[in-house]
């Protein structure tokens, strides 16, 4: 018994020593895990912005004060334009170094210096392009005084490089990448402007795909896929409308057009008796916002708006006396040509019966933990050989870009001289630097003046045919013969209808002397706009928010009565007669709380797959640009007994409705149920706002995507612009920015920056304007604010 007793009083203790090493393991465990977490977090918070106190920067001439108001908006107030620049330069990059540096490497095409192997064909893409190299021609014919700009902004956005390294207090995005940024450059900041003119196009890929068809079908179906803008549709600018002339007494009243959303009221139209001014520019929605929403202030300057992250001014927005706003012209500012190469001498190419040297270019590309890889391009006359790019379309030739953006061009100068505009003369003098992209700027004043210009360089065609296919570079009269003369692009000052209002449809009539495009949105987002304009109700700047967050479908308005009457004989199943019957009691307005907008706009995206699925690779489709109102054509054509080939080959048009009705209600009720009423635009239209990061780990995810996903209203259709991908729903580009002004009241514009200010996802301004996008709750921004949390910048 004592041995006994002996072994059960030891296997007590070794118990008790056991349990006692487990509890101090674990106990060690979460010891080093809170260490590890406030060690994150300390590391984590050191890298948010400093919004309160003081920063010293030597630089600096004279103290600069910055207040960050409720809404995350820094007002900057300095003495001069070399402070205050120099403030905008570090203040933006407190909030958004990493997007200005993913920037900058995006559009110079060096992100596989960090990313690795997998972004060497973007940096190919972007290198064959020479945004960069456009860039620099750019810089070089600058003025000083802008050149001086870009530097002290450049100066300050490395003040703050500096400081975060010396410190560690860099984004968290740059120790995840196992990155640090380069001191910033004037260059830089050129560079991501002129990405911007990429990122709105220009139309190559649609004259690659023309000439795909071309090749691929006979002359009559190919050319039934070419271009066509609805007849009797609006334009703004009709028959004898056009405003050639260069002063404003001279200014043609007339009636009243790529992404984007803008429109003026005149004072007669309005509750205030003075102008308004509404611009919603849709551009690619992720976190950060692309615009960054400032205040800029000096004796000689005040002006709030928004800028791209990585450039001074402000390019949208309002100072004391006027405000403005922009969407895209989409003209043909991208012409592809193709080369007859010397098959003795490759690098040499044909052009007015002899043959020319192109430039060939070194661009190797640095590549993380790989060797560098070997990359020239070859440039012509025309520029930029791409027909690496173009597919199947550049397969027996050599394609190049005329583009444009890859001339020297002066968008900084622009900015900074409409910034400090008080009338139109002054707007309109500065709009001669802004070359590309090509912009529709509405503008409004305290004056009570309205106007609009289509603005930028605008080729001159010999025949708008020539821009719908690649033209032979080897011709002499195939070049561009100039652009359109600055006096001659389309303006409109003051129309007697009281309004102007761009929604990317098309500008003029056939009347115009000059060829602008041969592609337009689908009208329906315009004709909603003015059909609320044309309103006799005094408009109030409540309605100018409301009419942005309109979602109504003028496209299902024309096409679901063309729909139910082609379907009425037809031998629908009972699930189908039900989907119409839901389709038929419908108001046409895309609400996310309803199934309709589901079942029509996936509906339509059948009737294409009937349409050209078969007979176009997928390769291709990629470059059927504005698709949509090809298929709209197609439809009408139909419908009115015109003939359309290629609906005729898919089974005529009851055939492609009924087979498109029942493949979407398959696919609708695999994924949502079999219960047709409970089915939402909801469920599957939604925004995230994702953050570049967030793709590569869900760990990533949920600390960037800090929010889920939102259903949302609005489509591509309508003026809330909410367009989305068709495979997942997730609404990936629209109102990048909203905005709202009455002149009556130019100290303030009423705002609203998807998903949040900031971009750092600790800060409360990270995606605190995420639900007020959805539900399209503004905020106010003033000229004269002084509350909020202040900062002093010393020399």
């Amino acid at each position: 018994m004592g041995e006994q007793a002996y072994e059960l009083k030891h296997e007590k203790k070794r118990k008790i020593t056991k349990k006692k090493v487990i509890l101090l393991t674990i106990g060690a465990l979460v010891i080093i895990l809170v260490g590890l977490f406030v060690f994150v977090n300390v590391f984590i918070n050191r890298s948010m912005p400093q919004l309160e106190g003081q920063i010293k920067l030597p630089i600096l001439k004279e103290e600069v004060t910055v207040i960050t108001d409720s809404n995350g908006v820094p007002h900057i107030k300095a003495a001069n334009n070399h402070d205050l620049f120099i403030a905008q330069g570090y203040m933006q990059a407190q909030n958004r170094m990493f997007q200005m540096e993913m920037s900058r490497r995006q559009a110079s095409g060096t992100l596989s210096e960090i990313v690795g192997e997998k972004a060497i064909n973007t940096d190919k893409y972007f290198r064959t392009l020479g945004l960069r190299r456009a860039a620099e021609k750019s810089y070089a014919i600058y003025s000083e005084e802008s050149k001086e700009v870009l530097q002290y902004f450049a100066d300050g956005v490395n003040a703050y490089i500096h400081e975060a390294i010396e410190s560690n207090s860099l984004p968290i995005e740059f120790t995840l990448m196992g990155a640090k940024p380069a001191d910033w450059t004037p260059l830089d900041s050129l560079t991501i402007g002129k990405y911007m003119a990429f990122d709105l196009g220009g139309h190559w890929e649609r004259q690659a795909f023309n000439y795909y068809l071309l090749g691929e079908y006979d002359d009559e179906k190919a050319m039934e896929l070419f271009p066509h803008y609805p007849e009797e549709k609006p334009t703004i600018i009709k028959y004898g409308e056009v405003d050639i002339a260069s002063s404003f007494e001279n200014a043609i009243i007339p009636n009243t057009f790529n992404g984007s959303n803008n429109w003026v009221v005149n004072g007669k139209k309005t509750a205030s008796g003075l102008p308004l001014l509404a611009d919603d520019p849709h551009l690619g929605l992720a976190t950060p916002s692309i615009w960054l929403q400032m205040h800029l202030e000096t004796e000689d300057l005040n002006v709030s708006g928004v800028i791209f992250a990585g450039v001074p001014g402000i390019i949208l927005g309002h100072n004391d006396h006027i405000a403005w706003g922009v969407t895209n012209v989409g003209p043909d500012v991208q012409q592809l040509y193709l080369e007859k190469r010397n098959p003795e001498h490759p690098d040499e190419f044909l052009f007015d019966g002899k043959w020319e040297k192109a430039e060939i270019i070194d661009e190797p590309i640095e590549v993380a933990d790989k060797a560098a890889v070997n990359f020239q391009v070859t440039e012509t006359r025309h520029g930029p050989v791409v027909s690496e790019f173009a597919e199947d379309s550049g397969k027996d030739a050599v394609l190049s870009l005329r583009w444009t953006a890859l001339d020297p061009t002066t968008e900084l100068e622009a900015i900074l001289e409409i910034n400090k505009a008080e009338n139109w003369n002054q707007f309109e003098k500065g709009l001669e630097k802004f070359l590309a992209p090509a912009q529709n700027f509405v503008f409004a004043s305290n004056d009570g003046t309205i106007a609009y210009k289509a603005n930028g360089n605008i080729p001159i065609y010999e025949s708008g045919d020539d821009a719908l296919l690649p033209l032979p570079g080897w011709e002499k009269g195939k070049e561009w013969k100039g652009f359109i003369p600055f006096d001659e692009l389309p303006t409109v000052i003051n129309p007697d209808k009281g309004y102007i209002a761009t929604a990317n449809n098309k500008i003029v009539g056939d009347d115009y002397p000059y060829h602008i495009s041969n592609m337009w949105a689908q009208p329906y987002r315009y004709e909603r706009i003015a059909e609320v304009l044309e309103t006799n109700k005094p408009l109030t700047a409540k309605d100018m928010k409301d009419l942005q967050m309109d979602a109504t479908n003028l496209q299902a308005r024309e096409f679901m009565p063309v729909f139910s009457e082609v379907l009425k004989d037809s031998n629908l199943t009972k699930e189908e007669e039900q989907a119409m019957a839901v389709l038929r009691d419908w108001n046409y307005i895309d609400a996310k709380e309803l199934s309709q907008p589901l079942i029509f706009h996936r509906w339509i995206e059948e009737i294409e797959k009937q349409i050209y699925e078969k007979d176009i690779p997928d390769t291709m489709m990629e470059m059927f640009g504005a698709k949509g109102q090809t298929t709209d054509e197609l439809l009408r054509k139909a419908y009115n007994g015109d003939g359309s080939i290629w609906i005729e080959e898919a089974g005529g048009l009851k055939e492609v409705l009924h087979v498109s009705l029942k493949n979407t209600l398959t696919d609708l009720k695999d994924k949502f149920g079999n219960d047709i009423t409970k089915w939402t635009w909801g469920d599957f239209h939604k925004v995230q706002f994702n953050h570049p990061l967030s793709g590569i780990h869900p760990v990533l995810s949920y600390f960037f995507n800090n929010t889920d996903s939102m259903p949302v209203d609005g489509s591509s259709v309508t003026p809330m612009a909410a367009a989305y991908d068709a495979e997942d729903g997730e609404v990936d580009h629209g109102a990048s920015w909203r905005f709202v002004i009455d002149t009556n009241d130019m100290q303030k514009g009423h705002h609203i920056v998807g998903p949040g200010q900031f971009g750092h996802f600790k800060s409360k301004w990270y995606d605190d304007q995420m639900d007020d996008w959805v539900d399209g709750n503004y905020h106010e921004t003033a000229l004269n604010e002084t509350e909020g949390l202040e900062l002093k910048l010393v020399p």
